[in-house]
């Protein structure tokens, strides 16, 4: 990170900072003044919601960034999730944007590859609405 970055949270928000969850009492700006890896909580995917197969990728990637001592779990996962779902979607802005978090993924960059997973979002809702429904009420879970 070469500029400092500011965020500003509301009382009781909290962000997961290098794996450590903090909680703000009042209205606080942080300024994050080297490379870190940071989830805001409006970011935070929980379980339940995970309900969409990118959604479920967003999780496992989220788990890489929240909880450092299980990523190695979380990468392994992923590792096995991703050939699913590219061989699962058809629709190229979503395969491209894939290959791209898969690289992101492996250079460290996670933070980066939830925000690319994010921005399909709208995308995989049009797929599946136009006849991709099983995709979605296929579980990603790769692995018992």
């Amino acid at each position: 990170m070469t500029n400092t970055l500011k965020l500003s949270l509301k009382a009781n928000e909290k962000i997961y900072l290098n794996g450590a969850v903090i909680r703000v009492d009042r209205k606080v700006t942080l300024e994050l003044m080297n490379d870190v890896q940071f989830l805001l909580e409006s970011h935070v995917l929980q379980p339940e919601n995970a309900s969409t197969p990118l959604k479920q990728l967003y999780f496992i990637v989220q788990v890489m960034l929240m909880n450092p001592q299980g990523a190695s779990d979380a990468r392994e996962m992923f590792r096995r999730s991703l050939p699913l779902l590219l061989a699962s979607f058809h629709n190229e802005q979503i395969r491209g944007t894939l290959k791209h978090v898969d690289q992101m993924v492996a250079e460290g960059e996670v933070f980066e590859a939830l925000k690319a997973i994010r921005s399909l979002y709208a995308v995989e809702r049009a797929v599946l609405g136009a006849g991709e429904e099983e995709i979605a009420a296929r579980p990603l879970a790769v692995g018992a």
